[in-house]
């Protein structure tokens, strides 16, 4: 998995990411994620979707995701996950390093402590075959790297980093009345997963105002039960798991 991770191919050549989304990112520090998320439970459903929402298609991305925990589970053991993030397609090839932590998902709502920082992409490649390097970086400009050493003592003669492998989304993003749509397609190792997300203050509403729109358009869903990561680390589909 992580080969295939490195030496994809398919993605357009590096471009810088546009300022206004390093503004954005570089203010997003220890910040909570809001998020409605809904699963889809098949293909033709996530098409369908994607049909009737296409008149609002802002851009699709590209997603490469790429996890790391301590040698000894001292991120996973505290329920944060490190990530390092690569984009591509509409957005140009960036790369976005996160934390997460202290993640709560119930009724299709998500909430997580998130911090996040623009990465460098070619080192990002080469944290993924050597993962000593990530903390070799100097960590001063860098909140969620302090942490990592500081708050869960890995580096600096303490824990190593292990990089987990990670898996592939297609990501098309929608304006949708006021709301931003994410349709996800999460390709595993193991199998393909559907899901629309919506980041909002008012989750409740927004869980609402889609849950509206999927009924009255006959598409069947279901809550998220399981971020992809949890996903990912079990294995297993979520209509796989009992």
């Amino acid at each position: 998995m992580i080969r295939t991770l490195v030496n994809h191919s398919s993605l357009p050549a590096r471009a810088p990411p546009p300022q206004s989304f390093l503004r954005r990112l570089l203010q997003k520090q220890g910040l909570m994620e809001v998020e409605v998320k809904l699963r889809l439970p098949d293909a033709a459903s996530h098409q369908k979707l994607s049909d009737l929402l296409s008149p609002f298609r802002s851009k699709t991305l590209i997603q490469e995701n790429v996890f790391f925990d301590g040698s000894n589970a001292e991120l996973s053991s505290k329920f944060a996950v490190l990530r390092l993030r690569f984009y591509g397609i509409d957005s140009g090839n960036h790369c976005v390093l996160s934390l997460k932590s202290k993640p709560v998902i119930s009724a299709g709502i998500s909430r997580a402590e998130e911090a996040e920082e623009a990465f460098d992409p070619a080192i990002g490649r080469a944290c993924i075959a050597e993962p000593w390097r990530l903390l070799s970086l100097d960590s001063s400009s860098s909140r969620i790297l302090q942490r990592v050493k500081e708050e869960f003592g890995i580096g600096d003669g303490k824990g190593r980093l292990a990089c987990l492998g990670g898996f592939r989304n297609v990501r098309t993003v929608y304006d949708w009345k006021g709301l931003k749509l994410e349709l996800d397609e999460t390709q595993f190792d193991f199998g393909t997963s559907y899901e629309i997300e919506c980041e909002s203050s008012d989750p409740d509403s927004a869980k609402k105002l889609l849950q509206e729109f999927l009924d009255r358009n006959g598409i069947r869903y279901s809550y998220s039960e399981a971020s992809k990561f949890a996903v990912f680390r079990s294995g297993k589909l979520p209509d796989q798991a009992q």
